[in-house]
């Protein structure tokens, strides 16, 4: 299709679950995200698919392990302080190794916090937000056409690699409208020979998180240690604007990217050459493209909107020779170009 309509990131979300085969939605109403849960009570029953409105998100995560554990395509979304109440489930359903998506749009916190945008879920997001030794592949859109886009991959990396994938948009995207180019729906889906569809005529299928034994225990974790390392190796994504030339790099997901974006070309009308680094996958990092990047320049601002998250993972990747700065706002405030562009002169100057 090269249809293009207007659409809310949050619209674009659902409508990019329908077209990747989602067939069962369960979720808790919380702003920012009720469009997404409105617009699939709709849809999804006009598709001949299962949605259900629970009583919390503790009931969502759980029927979502439920419906992925039988075979189904299935989702949930929520916002920050509902993702946290998730953080169980999905560390059962990486233990399980079952594959969903869970779509957080996010919201300023901690606590209840607010309803406007903010990206403090990073570390929950991408470190493991539940017990134990894994991670769940992070996707960051940073336009209503990649809410639709990554949605649909959501799903393909999901049941590629038997894990939950996670959508981390920010309530000022989900909120946003921009033009939307409909893709064409998924129509081949991979068998699941491991699912819950009823023994007769083979063995029970058995999936859980628990061994009694710890020594039956581990032979398991590695194996999810191995596919994490896979993920690592396979899936990294980033994109990569005006760098050849580019004296500062700012490294921005999000929200924040676009308005990193907009100071990027003030800055340069300002004469500075200023480059920017998108990490589009936040697990895994980029860390090798970033790092790479050192050969170029020394000096990189860190955009986000939080007190400082995404900074740990650039540090982490460049290491001790460079000059890494902040440019942030947090608790559910936007960040301007101006802001930025103020770092930048701070910095160039």
């Amino acid at each position: 299709m090269s249809e293009k309509t207007l659409m809310a990131g949050n619209i674009a979300i659902a409508e990019g679950a329908i077209l990747a085969g989602c067939q069962a939605y369960f979720g808790y109403p919380i702003t920012p995200q009720n469009e997404l849960l409105e617009h699939m009570s709709k849809r999804m029953p006009e598709e001949g698919r299962v949605f259900v409105q629970t009583e919390s998100e503790l009931s969502a995560i759980n029927m979502v392990y439920g419906a992925a554990a039988s075979g189904c395509r299935a989702m949930t979304s929520t916002s920050s302080p509902g993702f946290s109440l998730q953080q169980e489930g999905i560390s059962y359903m990486a233990g399980a190794e079952i594959p969903a998506v869970v779509v957080n749009v996010m919201r300023g916190g901690p606590g209840l916090g607010d309803i406007g945008g903010a990206q403090g879920d990073y570390f929950q997001a991408t470190k493991g937000g539940g017990h134990g030794d894994y991670n769940i592949i992070t996707l960051a859109p940073a336009s209503v056409q990649e809410m639709m886009d990554l949605a649909m991959l959501a799903f393909e990396l999901a049941d590629k690699y038997r894990n939950p994938v996670a959508l981390l948009p920010d309530g000022f995207l989900g909120q946003a409208v921009e033009p939307v180019t409909m893709r064409q729906p998924v129509t081949e889906f991979p068998d699941k020979p491991w699912a819950i569809t009823g023994a007769v005529g083979r063995p029970k299928n058995i999936i859980n998180s628990f061994a009694m034994d710890p020594v039956d225990y581990r032979p398991r974790v590695e194996l999810l240690r191995q596919k994490l390392i896979k993920i690592k190796r396979n899936e990294v994504r980033y994109e990569g604007i005006a760098l050849d030339d580019a004296s500062l790099i700012i490294v921005a997901y999000g929200s924040a990217f676009r308005s990193a974006m907009t100071a990027m070309k003030m800055a340069r009308e300002e004469g500075f050459k200023i480059g920017i680094f998108r990490p589009i996958t936040l697990f895994p990092f980029p860390v090798k493209p970033l790092s790479d990047l050192s050969q170029k320049t020394r000096r990189f601002l860190v955009v986000e909107l939080s007190f400082g998250q995404l900074i740990e993972d650039v540090r982490l990747s460049l290491g001790t020779g460079a000059q890494v700065e902040l440019a942030n706002q947090f608790g559910g405030v936007p960040i301007s170009a101006d802001e930025i562009l103020e770092a930048i002169e701070r910095i160039m100057k």
